[in-house]
């Protein structure tokens, strides 16, 4: 019988899963509550990470192990770990502000692309290629594009309608939360038909070129100025910023604008990875993290983990966290000049397991 690599990586990990599940004291070994983490990130000068610290502190369902990060980062550091180079597909980094439209606007309904029901992901074809996840999305958008729809004009986007939405996110199934993101692209297009012309990149070459610059920043702004980009929780009476979509949607720009001059970011380094549904995943697989029994069976039977409770928020905040200390490792391994950004490493991980099939846990949010 021959088994596939992700069916023998499966069988591994499951291994794993039923070992802890039946020694519940082996997981609260692994991190007595009230000890505080041995190991801290270098500093980013990111409110993100800055806000960190009471969860990983204090969490009860989820663990980094910081030893086995070392171990990843011995072999990782050796690996190229480009900038990516598919943030802007489909050419469109020829025109600087046409690409800023491109990601924003797709960057707004960046959010659930798992039914939650039949655990299914929307996939789509365009030209010949299948996507699936947030790139069928973004194909959607193009094949938007090709049809002459407005899809970038937040004039258009304003009043969108439930038809415009089934024809233009056409796939293999209704695209999960369609409701939700039509919501959320009526809301941005009121914003930039009222304030910037009806385009992204308007707002974007308003604010000075700094991810954060004393509420003036790109991401200060968009998350003050853009009510669906505020992504923010509340664990034990503190305040956690994660801003997976504010990051992540300049990040894509940057990463292929940046080097051609089409767009100037000054402090990319304050960026963190991307808190969403596929990193944690990875690293759960390759060891990083680990869940307790509890948590560990309802991810594994699709149960819905709800937005803001503290397994979500744990899960966010260790993925940030275990991604930080695996940039710093895998730096104190590489020549000055090779030395990688925490979005580089999001990128290896997200691009190797996007299309797993292990369970990633399950929340119904607009915030990833």
């Amino acid at each position: 019988m021959n088994f596939s690599r992700r069916q023998v990586l499966q069988g591994f990990a499951a291994v794993a899963a039923v070992t802890t599940a039946g020694n519940p004291a082996a997981f609260a070994s692994e991190f007595p509550e009230s000890a505080a983490p041995r190991h801290w990130p270098k500093p980013l000068g990111s409110p993100v990470t800055e806000s960190l610290r009471p969860v990983i502190e204090h969490s009860r369902d989820v663990r980094t192990h910081y030893e086995k990060i070392v171990e990843i980062a011995d072999w990782m550091a050796y690996e190229e770990l480009p900038m990516p180079n598919l943030a802007v597909p489909y050419g469109l980094e020829k025109t600087p502000d046409v690409a800023m439209d491109f990601v924003m606007v797709g960057n707004t309904i960046d959010t659930a692309f798992t039914d939650f029901r039949t655990h299914v992901k929307f996939q789509t074809d365009y030209e010949g290629s299948h996507s699936s996840d947030s790139e069928a999305m973004f194909a959607c958008l193009k094949r938007a594009m090709d049809s002459g729809i407005p899809i970038l004009d937040g004039k258009f986007l304003a009043k969108i309608t439930r038809h415009d939405m089934e024809k233009i996110f056409a796939g293999n199934m209704e695209i999960p939360m369609l409701e939700e993101k039509m919501a959320l692209l009526r809301e941005a297009g009121e914003v930039l038909a009222a304030r910037y012309g009806g385009r992204y990149y308007n707002f974007i070459r308003s604010c000075p070129p700094r991810l954060y610059d004393n509420g003036k920043g790109l991401v200060e702004r968009l998350t003050a100025e853009f009510p669906r980009y505020n992504d923010v929780s509340q664990y034990d009476g503190h305040e956690v910023k994660f801003y997976k979509l504010p990051q992540l949607g300049f990040w894509q720009i940057y990463s292929v604008l940046g080097a051609a001059g089409g767009i100037k970011l000054e402090d990319p380094q304050k960026m963190t990875a991307f808190a969403d549904y596929i990193v944690p995943v990875a690293l759960r697989l390759m060891g990083m993290i680990s869940y307790s029994p509890e948590l560990e069976h309802a991810i594994n039977t699709y149960q819905l983990i709800p937005r803001d409770s503290p397994q979500e928020i744990e899960i966010r905040a260790h993925c940030l966290y275990a991604t930080a200390l695996l940039a710093d490792e895998i730096n104190k391994l590489r020549p000055p000049d090779q030395l990688v950004i925490i979005p580089q490493i999001d990128a290896r991980l997200w691009t190797h397991y996007h299309t797993t099939s292990w369970p990633h846990h399950l929340t119904r949010t607009i915030m990833y």
